[in-house]
């Protein structure tokens, strides 16, 4: 192991230990917040990760270098191949076998806070790693669970995880699975239900340390979310009287410091977010739908071939970001471009292969369209910019967010849904051209312009998720080891 810079809570600082869970979704979301803790001289800041994952702290190092690192090497686990430490190169089912794979940190960590001259007095950590509640018990410090996820998705969650709802028929994908005790109370089908509890009702050897995960964030001392009150006000008030206390807050949404179109937040891309900027340049208001579903989705051919087929019916403008086959994924059956595409769209279509400057294209004046696979970042990144959302959700908490956003919210259409589901590229193309250009619907676009300035006005000073993140740093600085 190692630990960089000097030793971390110097003077009369408070020390706190930031550990996220190394897929892009979770880490970037914590990396923003630390950000913002950072910006407080009372509080000293050291994030720990494995080897692999050091360099995507770089932005926020270069920003504040008083910030340590703490690095430990990544445990093997026969799911993982050699060399893999971070969630993007695997597939979306590698979650399981990373969260139980980081568990093995417990001792090394034990061990480091044991050895450190002025150890962190609190530790914030991914709600993966539940595992650290346990730890920091062990230490007597208290542990701050982060979402990187909406309170929605965390109350359908702590629910599942206490009273474990089962199936009548294992067989029956599409039997119901009702949530009474949360607002709203949703239903979802069983195949729209989490993986990871999935996994464990069909007992993997795995599963009770996977809930014992989950229990732990339920028992843990605190929880922030990188949302923001106005977005999920009646699952604020949920969460607070389903936990007992009031330690919950809501700061978001968290997103990345400054508008620097040359910052490579995710990995590299085959155009520069300068050629994609100046490309929208060039396009009428709200006439672009953007296309991306994330870090983790990765399209069959036959969805590929489905979409583009849906692109080039409506005759509108886009801009398509293709995440290419992992490492878990066969290749030439997943992400490939339907041949002659790009040539006959001509100029009225961008493909960029690898990450987008997401944040830029939704900001940008030309854009009147996302279609999403509905992950959480995505949605704060899309109502920041006050668009539109086409919702294909796929899995994970895309379920819960896309019911929030289309029958709670009234800011999207769902379009499509499943991992597995190729849409109709006529009925995609329709749904395409009703949100973009003249065409598209007045009540949508009401309420995205509506919960644009929501989201915005909650990170100003004296905004609900700025009067949040104050409150945080209040608790945290009270602390004594």
């Amino acid at each position: 192991m190692s630990n960089s810079g000097n030793s971390g809570g110097n003077g009369n600082s408070v020390h706190v230990l930031v550990f996220p869970f190394p897929a892009q979704g979770h880490m970037l979301p914590l990396l923003d917040l630390t950000h913002q803790l950072a910006l407080h001289s009372s509080l000293a800041i050291t994030i720990l990760v494995t080897p692999k994952n050091k360099t995507l702290l770089t932005p926020l190092l270069s920003k504040h270098p008083s910030i340590q690192t703490l690095i430990l090497p990544f445990p093997n686990h026969p799911s993982i191949p050699l060399g893999v430490e971070n969630v993007k190169d695997l597939s979306a089912q590698a979650f399981v076998p990373m969260i139980c794979a980081l568990g093995q940190l417990y001792d090394p960590l034990l061990r480091w806070f044991q050895s450190h001259p002025s150890p962190p007095a609190a530790i914030i950590s991914d709600f993966f790693l539940g595992w650290t509640n346990h730890l920091a018990c062990h230490i007597g410090i208290p542990r701050i669970v982060f979402s990187p996820s909406g309170l929605a998705t965390l109350s359908l969650s702590n629910s599942m995880w206490r009273d474990l709802p089962k199936i009548d028929d294992p067989n029956d994908p599409n039997f119901p699975i009702s949530f009474p005790k949360v607002p709203n109370s949703p239903t979802f089908l069983w195949w729209q239900v989490s993986t990871v509890y999935r996994r464990y009702v069909e007992g993997h050897p795995d599963s009770e340390f996977i809930r014992d995960n989950f229990l732990a964030n339920i028992a843990s001392w605190g929880i922030v979310f990188n949302s923001f009150f106005e977005l999920e006000s009646v699952y604020f008030t949920h969460m607070r009287k389903d936990l007992g206390h009031h330690r919950v807050w809501a700061v978001g949404p968290l997103l990345p410091p400054g508008d620097d179109p040359t910052t490579e937040r995710g990995g590299s891309s085959s155009v520069a977010a300068g050629d994609v900027i100046s490309w929208l340049d060039r396009c009428r208001d709200n006439s672009v739908v953007y296309i991306c579903f994330g870090s983790q989705a990765v399209l069959t051919n036959k969805q590929m071939e489905a979409v583009a087929a849906g692109l080039e019916q409506s005759g509108s403008e886009f801009v398509w970001c293709i995440k290419e086959a992992t490492t878990m994924q066969a290749a030439g059956e997943y992400g490939v471009i339907p041949s002659g595409f790009e040539e006959r769209v001509g100029g009225r279509g961008l493909v960029i292969r690898g990450w987008a400057p997401q944040v830029l294209i939704l900001r940008h004046r030309a854009v009147g369209a996302f279609l999403t696979h509905c992950g959480w970042n995505s949605v704060l990144e899309a109502l920041v910019a006050g668009v539109p959302m086409l919702a294909w959700p796929m899995g994970a908490d895309q379920f819960i967010n896309a019911r929030l956003l289309v029958e709670e919210i009234g800011v999207a259409v769902k379009v499509c849904e499943g991992p597995e589901t190729v849409p109709n590229p006529t009925e995609l193309a329709k749904s395409i051209n009703e949100s973009v250009g003249e065409e598209r619907a007045e009540r949508v676009q009401a309420r995205a312009t509506e919960l644009r300035k929501a989201a915005l006005e909650a990170t100003k000073g004296g905004g609900t998720s700025s009067n949040d993140l104050e409150g945080l740093v209040n608790y945290l600085c009270a602390l004594q080891f």
